[in-house]
């Protein structure tokens, strides 16, 4: 494996113990305990990955993560209190792909870092011109991970991209959220109150400049799922 995964966490214990489960796994760690130290191992080290703590001393991990989306597309995983409900929305929204509630199983934050890299690759991986999809005035083209809308680039996080992408794909079918969810992380760790895709959703219609009420694009079909009709 070898990629660069970056992991900060204020408490050490956690960060030495994700770090040693990453390392047995081949992964390479950059490991940091506070928020100003991983803004500079991202932007000097390249990470592939980053694991952020919500509450980083001197910047807040969303500080953080919103800071490496000014440049990157790289996934980010953030870790958040037990009761931190407010906290997970706002990762997601300053562009986080996904996230784990404090206290974790190291196995399972290993396998959610392998999940988003596989994913992450594939929409990075040279793919022959007929990947190109056009939908609706939305053109995605997964060699060079952008997307179009009417000719405007939209900046979009890889969990976006793919979630827009499944839907292209799909154009005119219903797809689920719990659908949507198994394709994307390629895990079985989707639970009935998880709000994901919900998240993502929305963020995605923010933007497109899509309209919640009566949405253009993504559309919702209640107690279904949602679909974009080309």
């Amino acid at each position: 494996m070898n990629e660069k995964i970056l992991v900060a966490d204020d408490e050490k214990e956690i960060a030495d113990l994700v770090e040693l489960y990453l390392k047995n796994e081949g992964f390479q760690v950059l490991k940091c305990y506070d928020g100003p130290e991983a803004m500079k191992l991202a932007e000097e080290e390249k990470p592939e990955l980053a694991v952020l703590d919500i509450m980083l001393p001197g910047a807040s991990g969303l500080e953080v993560c919103r800071k490496i989306r000014e440049k990157h597309t790289y996934p980010i995983i953030m870790l958040t209190a037990k009761d931190g409900e407010v906290d997970k929305i706002n990762g997601l929204t300053m562009g986080a792909d996904d996230y784990m509630t404090k206290p974790f199983l190291p196995l399972e934050l290993v396998a959610r870092v392998k999940a988003q890299l596989r994913r992450y690759k594939r929409y990075n991986t040279v793919l022959p011109p007929e990947d190109v999809l056009s939908v609706s005035g939305l053109v995605l083209n997964s060699k060079t991970h952008e997307c179009y809308l009417n000719e405007k680039l939209l900046n979009l996080t890889p969990t976006e991209f793919s979630i827009l992408r499944i839907l292209c794909e799909r154009k005119g079918q219903v797809v689920s959220a719990e659908e949507l969810f198994h394709l994307i992380w390629e895990e079985e760790y989707y639970t009935k109150n998880n709000n994901t895709i919900t998240v993502h959703i929305r963020h995605l219609r923010e933007k497109m400049g899509d309209s919640f009420e009566h949405p253009k694009y993504i559309k919702t079909v209640w107690g279904c799922g949602y679909k974009i009709e080309g």
